[in-house]
């Protein structure tokens, strides 16, 4: 099983997972960060300073957390205000910041998912070992101990009826 193969099975595996994740990106975006880009930049307006310059007095800090509080409340209303030329900068700073973290998140995701051996999901206990019935000369169709699906060693056969099942057996 080659890498890509296992990369496949993974990504597969956990689908449903990256999906929800990325609805939960889109609100996270839409819900703070343009909000949070649009105060930044509202605050350096107010303020009258760029974004390299000291930001901890006070006379930025207020229109900041004014503006974030506003835009947090009403995401929709910021959306206009994130993608004008004051903000794009900003709004793309933090988009950057945001979409590193969430691609290391991915990642991880995806490794944990990946499969840990080559026999991982294969179906133990089938009965595709033998052609056109030839397991009903040893074996039961209806009753007796089930082996596998319609497969089962019957009770009341003459000789040994010792069943041997192999199997690996996991402890954690």
């Amino acid at each position: 099983m080659g890498i890509l193969d296992k990369l496949k099975a993974a990504i597969k595996k956990i689908k449903g997972k990256l999906i929800a994740f990325g609805i939960l990106l889109v609100v996270i975006i839409v819900w703070f960060i343009i909000p949070f880009s649009v105060a930044i930049n509202t605050a350096n307006q107010t303020a009258g300073m760029t974004l390299a310059e000291d930001t901890m007095n006070g006379d930025w800090w207020n229109p900041f957390l004014i503006q974030l509080g506003k835009g947090i409340t009403s995401p929709l209303k910021q959306i206009g205000p994130a993608f004008s030329a004051d903000c794009i900068g900003i709004l793309g700073a933090c988009l950057k910041w945001v979409f590193i973290i969430s691609a290391f998140a991915v990642s991880i995701g995806i490794l944990k998912a990946l499969p840990k051996h080559e026999y991982e999901n294969i179906e133990n206990g089938s009965s595709d070992w033998c052609e056109n019935g030839e397991q009903y000369k040893v074996l039961s169709k209806n009753k007796g101990i089930i082996l596998a699906e319609k497969n089962y060693l019957p009770v009341d056969k003459r000789g040994n009826v010792n069943v041997l099942v192999v199997r690996r057996f996991w402890c954690w």
